[in-house]
């Protein structure tokens, strides 16, 4: 059974897309199978991953389309032999109409129906979620074994995990008993900002249970990766340095995937 594992906090700009897009593509690299699903109707994993900043590309062909027929297989779009992606678009922003109005089974739970066909398959399903608390993040709490908490150094974030932490805890008790947090990762981190590292330390002494080990700093070549994309990229190993020490730290705690 795959590992199923959901990036997200209820704010923007805290690189989640990116962090979850190196992510599942890292994983793939080391030759597992892996799915990348893009819950955020903006459709930015699908654009990093695919490299295909159209998102017309994927029209009536996306994870909306795999939760209305309750099956993810038909949608999933091979990138290469070991990394998958259920791409998004903008249609998926109306996924709350449609699960309140016409879905049938537990609307909390309808990504998880439609992944369950493919579970077996993947040894890592790497989920992104959208800045805002939805119907898309809680599928992907409800479809998940593990979630990584994204925490951007500012006070914004801050004062956000809390929120996610109860957000999480009722979606163990009501829909997914297995959710585990797998730990709150430290994103956007400026070294030549005093703010920036007073947050880094004040987010550690308050979650020191959770925190990863590793601090994503800011860098150019990272930032730059959705220009110059994952693959045959000349900055790839100064830009993967700090995912690829996440990476381990990631697969320690959550383990890796179980052979059936």
């Amino acid at each position: 059974m795959a590992k199923v594992i959901t990036f997200g906090v209820q704010k923007g700009g805290v690189g989640k897309t990116l962090t979850s897009g190196i992510t599942a593509f890292l994983l793939a690299q080391r030759g597992y199978k892996v799915l990348a699903v893009d819950m955020d109707s903006q459709g930015n994993l699908t654009q990093f991953i695919s490299g295909s900043d159209d998102l017309y590309d994927f029209q009536e062909q996306t994870v909306l389309e795999a939760i209305k027929e309750g099956d993810a297989r038909p949608y999933i779009k091979a990138m290469d032999d070991h990394l998958h992606l259920l791409p998004a678009d903008d249609f998926l922003a109306t996924i709350a109409q449609y699960l309140f109005r016409e879905y049938s089974g537990n609307p909390s739970l309808a990504l998880d129906s439609a992944l369950s066909s493919v579970k077996d398959f993947y040894d890592y399903i790497i989920i992104d979620t959208p800045p805002a608390l939805s119907e898309q993040t809680i599928n992907a709490l409800g479809a998940s074994t593990h979630v990584v908490i994204m925490f951007e150094t500012s006070k914004f974030c801050y004062s956000a995990i809390p929120r996610f932490l109860d957000t999480i805890e009722a979606a163990k008790s009501k829909i997914n008993p297995d959710l585990q947090i797998a730990g709150i990762l430290r994103t956007l981190a400026d070294a030549k900002r005093t703010d920036s590292k007073a947050m880094i330390e004040l987010i550690e002494e308050e979650y020191s249970e959770l925190v990863f080990d590793t601090v994503i700093h800011r860098r150019a070549t990272t930032g730059r990766l959705p220009v110059y994309g994952l693959w045959e990229n000349k900055e790839a190993n100064q830009a993967f340095s700090y995912h690829k020490k996440f990476l381990r730290e990631l697969i320690g705690r959550v383990g890796k995937p179980e052979k059936v």
